[in-house]
């Protein structure tokens, strides 16, 4: 019954939702899912809807009414069935072939406990991981890459790949405040591999976001260019590109938005932090790999009882390269955080350098930043690749 409906909806659509899926369309050539939640927007709850056409993702934001209107609306037109999963209740609605209305209801144990046993099941709802790029919703760089199956489930030996593309996705997300929305964002993405986040990244920006975006992927491995180069003309990206060529020797074309450099190993990373410097990209995501450089030259009489540990000498020698390499960039106009990447249970090799270019150089800002890795270097005895990439 249409009265029905309207009285679930009315019941749900409010603050105490978690989400709402619609799904099983009539027609097959639409959207093939919807989803909806509340978000916070300036202090006032809307509803926002998610949809989901072939490869591309829609978003739209209303209030509670117009958001009850559309899901009416969806029913009534192009779906045939929808869950509600709400603190208070979980709900199906099935729509026959002649239109017939069929709501199942029922209470949450949530709403039959306590308050204290509510309390503990809102913060569990609250602690599972809402991923930009959902399970369930199978999309095709991920299948062919063999990340999801058809079904959009996760491979279960893949699920740590899973985690890290979606990770990184919040890097991007976090920074899109840095980047105009206006002509065209570049991006070069040193040492791109197999292209899992390449790909990712181009589908979030284009295809999420809807920015029109231009990324070069570049790798020495002539047959993974020309793999990522077939799928990438497989799916329409076509402002996605791939080249084989060095991260030393890639001159490229600026202006450059962002650049992205993702365990390129050991010095090479210095090249393209250098490269991105040059270019003056605005913002800088650098995940560094196998820095065997300090490690070869660090020295330091006042910690001679540390360095005589092998294991401990390359750790301290790694994490000195990233601090010295931040600090470098401080130097060039850029603020700088370096942050966890994924969980350190899964790869040691889990920090990210990620550096915005300042709107207002402060000169003052650059110098105390030369001064402290200039102490640093003299203590250790250390002169890294980027110091003489950037000043000769």
């Amino acid at each position: 019954m249409k009265e029905e409906l309207r009285k679930l909806l009315a019941d749900t659509v409010n603050e105490g939702l978690y989400r709402i899926t619609i799904s099983n369309p009539r027609k097959k050539d639409k959207a093939f899912k919807i989803k909806i939640r509340p978000v916070m927007v300036k202090g006032e709850v809307f509803f926002q809807e998610t949809l989901y056409e072939g490869t591309k993702v829609f978003h739209e934001n209303r209030k509670a009414m117009s958001m009850i209107e559309r899901v009416e609306e969806l029913l009534a037109l192009d779906f045939k069935q929808c869950e509600v999963e709400h603190r208070e209740c979980r709900a199906t609605v099935l729509v026959s072939k002649k239109g017939k209305i069929t709501v199942s209801r029922k209470r949450t144990k949530e709403a039959e406990t306590g308050s204290e046993a509510a309390s503990q099941l809102r913060m569990a709802h609250n602690r599972t991981k809402r991923y930009i790029l959902e399970e369930g919703i199978p999309v095709p760089f991920l299948v062919d890459l063999g990340v999801q199956t058809q079904e959009g489930r996760v491979v279960h030996a893949r699920y740590d790949k899973f985690r890290q593309i979606n990770r990184f996705l919040e890097f991007i997300e976090d920074i899109l405040p840095t980047l105009s929305k206006e002509g065209i964002l570049r991006i070069i993405d040193f040492g791109c591999g197999k292209s899992y986040l390449t790909f990712a990244m181009y589908y979030y920006l284009q295809e999420i976001k809807g920015y029109e975006v231009e990324i070069t992927g570049l790798d020495l491995k002539e047959d993974v260019i020309d793999h990522c180069s077939r799928l990438s003309e497989k799916y329409g990206y076509h402002g996605l590109r791939f080249l084989k060529g060095d991260i030393a020797d890639y001159k490229g074309q600026g202006p450059v938005d962002l650049v992205v450099t993702l365990h390129a190993c050991d010095t090479a990373t210095d090249y393209a932090l250098a490269r991105a410097v040059g270019w003056n990209a605005k913002v800088i995501l650098s995940v560094p790999c196998c820095q065997h450089e300090i490690n070869r030259q660090i020295k330091c009489e006042d910690m001679a009882s540390v360095f005589r540990y092998g294991i401990i000498k390359e750790r301290i020698a790694a994490l000195t390269t990233d601090a010295v390499r931040a600090e470098l960039l401080e130097t060039e106009g850029y603020a700088v955080d370096i942050l966890e990447f994924i969980d350190m249970e899964h790869t040691p090799k889990n920090l990210l350098i990620r550096a915005v270019k300042r709107e207002h150089e402060s000169e003052e800002q650059q110098e105390l930043a030369r001064k402290r890795v200039e102490r640093t270097e003299a203590f250790l005895h250390i002169t890294p690749t980027l110091q003489n990439l950037l000043r000769p």
